[in-house]
């Protein structure tokens, strides 16, 4: 089996890789049947110099490879066909930009095997970049915040080496007596923790954060059954919620009424209600003044997201009385940063954590017949047609909608 590293081709450049040098190294020691050839790259976080260190082949010819890996889409014109590829495609959820994509891999007979449909037996997503972008995520709100009160200024993420380096600027600030709130306890709520934990802010339960006062910086971690409610007032749960999110209404204003600073790390499902509307967000009673979007679904359940930013330019003001885009820094807006690839800005580490999980899970798969569907399950298109499992996105690919 020979894999193939391939360049990242999409505009604006993303440094990241599936298999560092390293993971390369790992992955020929685990199954020496296995071949990875790599195509040189002047953006890859790793220089082409590292993996001919490790001993591996450089070269632009991928049609020898039997699977490509790549982050994210490929561009139609580079796609190689016959080939079996992996990427984040965005197809799943009928992206209109993303139509012609899939129907260029089905028109080139590629076998297309989505990274974010990679599960395991339990249908959970096995190889990510959340928590990653949690982490970014959690460093640039801090940032926004300093930026909006000009209390303090934080060098870029992307210019900062890894984790560790954001944590020690984040350690350096100092911070008034705010609240902070992060939802979601899934890989990017934790990824956020680890920053709020890593500068060594105090975490409080939710009585304590809705009731009480602090004389320093405190953050709670909230999860969907404490800021949704069932409407016929039943005792609800977080299972019960994701069965049948329509039963629920949200219950998040009670906390947007003494929370300075939002990190949103949520998943938020169909059907699910809003956290808060734009019309909770004119309420006299919305403190809220800084929100970092880590997940940035636009114009969705953080009414205050109506765009996402961008690596360059990742915050923007949104006034809520009159529902557009402001300065940020003016009296009256709420600074947001919902930038929506986070995780390039920390490649390496991002890199690494992903190569570990697809080593993992996605790997030995090629080598013991799939025994669990790992392949099987994530693979989107065969023979030039969608799959059993993908075939309701054939009237996407049709153009019927």
């Amino acid at each position: 089996m020979k894999f193939g590293i391939i360049r990242e081709r999409k505009n604006p450049p993303d440094k990241r890789v599936v298999l560092s040098p390293e993971a390369c190294q790992k992955v020929l020691n685990k199954f020496p049947q296995a071949q990875i050839l790599v195509e040189p790259s002047p953006i890859r976080a790793y220089p082409d110099e590292a993996y001919k260190k490790v001993g591996l082949a450089l070269t632009d010819n991928m049609q020898e490879c039997d699977v490509l890996l790549g982050v994210k889409e490929v561009p139609i014109a580079a796609l190689i066909p016959g080939k079996k590829y992996f990427f984040f495609s965005h197809t799943i959820k009928k992206q209109p930009y993303n139509r012609k994509l899939l129907r260029a891999l089905l028109e080139k007979n590629i076998e297309m095997y989505d990274h974010e449909v990679i599960t395991n037996t339990q249908e959970q997503r096995v190889v990510a970049f959340g928590r990653y972008a949690g982490i970014v995520g959690a460093y640039n709100g801090f940032r926004a915040y300093g930026l909006k009160y000009g209390a303090f200024k934080l060098p870029k993420a992307n210019d900062l080496e890894d984790q560790a380096a954001l944590i020690a600027e984040l350690k350096k600030i100092q911070l008034p007596n705010i609240k902070v709130l992060l939802t979601g306890r899934g890989r990017v709520g934790n990824g956020a923790r680890e920053m709020l934990d890593g500068m060594g802010m105090r975490r409080v339960n939710v009585t304590e954060y809705l009731e009480n006062d602090f004389n320093e910086p405190v953050y709670c971690q909230i999860d969907a059954g404490e800021y949704n409610k069932r409407k016929d007032g039943v005792r609800g749960n977080k299972a019960n919620f994701f069965a049948h999110p329509e039963e629920y209404r949200s219950n998040f204003f009670r906390f947007a009424k003494v929370t300075d600073f939002y990190i949103a790390g949520h998943f938020y499902g169909q059907g699910a209600p809003y956290l808060f509307t734009r019309e909770d967000a004119k309420h006299p009673d919305f403190k809220i003044k800084v929100v970092a979007d880590v997940s940035c679904d636009i114009d969705g359940p953080v009414a205050t997201t109506i765009r996402p930013s961008t690596i360059a330019e990742p915050i923007y003001g949104y006034d809520p009385i009159s529902e557009t885009e402001v300065d940020f820094k003016t009296q009256e807006a709420i600074a947001v940063m919902a930038v929506d690839n986070l995780p390039c800005e920390l490649p390496r580490d991002a890199s690494e954590g992903f190569g570990e999980a697809f080593i993992k899970n996605v790997i030995p798969a090629f080598f013991n017949e799939d025994k669990d569907g790992v392949l099987e399950r994530a693979r989107m298109t065969q023979n030039g047609k969608l799959t059993e499992r993908y075939a309701y996105l054939q009237d996407y690919v049709d153009g019927k909608e």
